[in-house]
């Protein structure tokens, strides 16, 4: 381990215990950097530091909506930086990029922003009117950054060209996957074995699985074209067995009468315990997302665990389709008969390759991003 260097993470939101794409990719980016550098956490009381690996979190901020304004916590973090020897900071999304400025300039810090997703352009797809302001407010945070990580290619070159980054101190440092290796066959035939029990299903049923934190408006209105428009195509094709699996939580009042969709090939089997039992024993991940912005995380882990991936290119942002071996088919965005079609259709014989985890396994992600910090 680099001695010379002691991180701090400034994380603004819940994200232990990890259950969403997003809180994994925090709790996992740490984890596994935290091997290799040290490491420690600041973030909001409504945290369980016990689900932290290889670092150790404060969760001294507050829980309240004020929390990004709060003026106090220039003082407390400088206190902290010169108590704990803090070399570099990372601030996880741009938003306390205010803070992070003024400790770059009255502190010895180096600053670094890890961004998730082109926040400004992610709320603008959402229709939200303050983009434009966060616009600004982002693109200050990163050229006022030493080091700008990014989530996928498109991001960083994003950036690089409109908020005028220099390059040299931005990378991609994109979400990944825990295993090194794809589940042997085996492991999928008992994974799918245990669904088609489960679930009372024919055993020559492909199992089509979506997955996500349904309240999520792009999760949510990708649901809506699963149930309205990929769905009635799928039950007009005569021998077709299938059944769709909706797992997530928050589900939102007005589907609650989705399991009265079982009659229509659609199960709703809510928030799973494991739910890597469902990514394994499924055929296919269908993603019919059009909305949001950075990696989709599900599609990552998907194809980790070396299921088939049915994707918009909306959602396919940031996967490069020449390490899946093809894994990933890739459908333009509305064009849900093509969709559907490829559901029907899909020659499943393909396996991951070595590829895609030399690209997306942890290790080799924290691996890459401590050698800049170090750097930095």
């Amino acid at each position: 381990m680099n001695t010379s260097v002691n991180i701090l993470s400034l994380v603004s939101y819940p994200f232990l215990p990890p259950k969403m794409g997003g809180q994994k990719g925090i709790a996992l980016f740490n984890q596994y950097l935290g091997a290799l550098l040290s490491l420690q956490c600041l973030t909001i009381q409504n945290n369980d530091p016990s689900f932290a690996r290889n670092y150790i979190v404060f969760n001294q901020l507050s829980n309240s909506k004020w929390r990004y304004s709060n003026p106090a916590y220039f003082f407390l973090l400088k206190k902290i930086i010169k108590e704990k020897k803090i070399t570099h900071l990372i601030l996880e999304h741009p938003y306390y990029g205010w803070l992070g400025v003024l400790l770059k300039w009255f502190t010895p810090v180096k600053l670094i922003v890890h961004s998730h997703n082109i926040e400004a352009t992610r709320f603008k797809s959402m229709g939200k009117w303050w983009w434009g302001v966060l616009w600004h407010y982002e693109k200050m945070t990163h050229r006022r950054a030493d080091l700008n990580f990014f989530i996928q290619d498109a991001d960083r070159q994003f950036a690089v060209t409109k908020f005028k980054l220099d390059p040299e101190k931005c990378a991609t440092i994109t979400y990944g996957f825990e295993l090194d290796q794809a589940p042997s066959a085996s492991e999928k035939r008992s994974a799918k074995e245990t669904l088609i029990q489960q679930h009372g299903l024919p055993p020559d049923t492909r199992i089509i699985l979506f997955n996500g934190t349904l309240d999520y408006a792009p999760n949510r209105e990708a649901l809506d074209i699963i149930l309205d428009k990929i769905n009635p195509l799928l039950l007009v094709k005569a021998g077709f067995n299938y059944r769709i699996i909706i797992c997530g939580n928050r589900l939102p009042d007005e589907y609650n009468g989705l399991t009265d969709h079982k009659t229509r090939n659609v199960l709703y089997a809510g928030f799973v315990d494991d739910i890597s039992l469902y990514f394994k024993g499924a055929d296919i991940f269908i993603n019919p997302v059009t909305e949001g912005g950075g990696i989709k995380t599900k599609v990552v882990e998907s194809l980790g665990y070396d299921l088939y991936v049915i994707s918009t290119r909306s959602g396919a942002i940031g996967i490069p389709p020449d390490i899946t071996n093809g894994k990933l088919f890739i459908i333009e965005d509305d064009d849900w008969k093509g969709f559907a079609e490829k559901i029907i259709d899909a020659n499943l014989n393909a396996t991951i390759p070595d590829a895609f985890f030399r690209h997306f396994y942890w290790g080799h992600i924290a691996g890459k991003a401590a050698a800049l910090i170090s750097k930095c």
